[in-house]
């Protein structure tokens, strides 16, 4: 059980970066940190599932968002260096990024990878991460805080027959986490990783075609722990691999008892 409340617009005048806003958890962090106030930059693949996420995020009457349409798979240091670039020039800052978009690749056995699955699942897993943190980092160091939340899994902390290349570059993610975690220990820039356990996605359902409905949480019941993230109760929190489904192990700051979100968040 996770409870928190977060303040009305804490997130305001903060700018928050999302990739994978087209749907999942992506597209739900996106509106619930727009609904606290933020101004959400919604990165992704499909446009129509951007604009999807940014007409939800309008009719709401939330903080108006930006849409930046980009393919993770064919994006070059250019590509992230120019939005780094766009991001300052229209914002004029930087509070967050929710590294949130992935590809799942093929669930095979290790010797049936094909090299060109191998590649595309680091390619977006890992390579983009890279590529679009190093840009982001000048903006980054200027918010006071700032935080980087990374998207681990379960089988990127214990390897798993059969997942992968996609475990293994969870395994590079959780790797880069550590070291951002380490280099950055003395500035204003928090780094985190988070495995958000068994949750109703597109990608939860093509990884379980057979799985029942029922079973898997939703993206908005990881919601209270996402914002919490984000916020100011969690600065102490550096370098840390947090498990989802363990989240009675984080040491809450003190606040009102009242009106809090109780949300029960289930074990994978």
């Amino acid at each position: 059980m996770f409870n928190y409340l977060p303040k009305s617009n804490f997130l305001e005048h903060k700018t928050l970066l999302v990739t994978g806003a087209g749907d999942g958890i992506g597209q739900t962090a996106a509106l619930h940190f727009a609904k606290y106030g933020a101004q959400v930059i919604l990165l992704g693949r499909t446009v129509k599932k951007l604009e999807a996420t940014y007409d939800d995020i309008v009719q709401r009457g939330y903080p108006t968002p930006a849409i930046v349409p980009m393919d993770l798979k064919g994006a070059s240091e250019s590509h992230y260096q120019g939005l780094a670039e766009t991001i300052a020039s229209q914002f004029q800052q930087l509070d967050g990024c929710l590294h949130n978009a992935a590809v799942l690749g093929d669930l095979t056995p290790f010797e049936h990878i094909s090299k060109a699955s191998f590649d595309e699942v680091m390619q977006v897993n890992v390579t983009a991460q890279f590529q679009l943190t190093k840009a982001l980092l000048p903006l980054l160091r200027h918010s006071t805080p700032a935080h980087l939340l990374f998207t681990s899994s379960l089988v990127g902390r214990q390897g798993r027959a059969y997942w992968g290349a996609y475990a293994i570059s969870k395994f590079a993610t959780e790797g880069m986490m550590q070291v951002l975690a380490d280099e950055l220990g003395n500035t204003n820039i928090r780094v985190n990783s988070i495995n958000p356990g068994a949750t109703k996605t597109a990608m939860r359902q093509k990884a379980y075609p057979d799985e029942p409905e029922n079973i898997p949480q939703k993206p908005a019941d990881l919601m209270p722990l996402y914002l919490y993230l984000f916020s100011e109760d969690a600065l102490h929190l550096h370098g840390q691999a947090i498990d989802a489904k363990e989240t009675d192990n984080l040491k809450l700051a003190k606040k009102p008892q009242a009106d809090r979100l109780n949300v029960s968040v289930p074990a994978t």
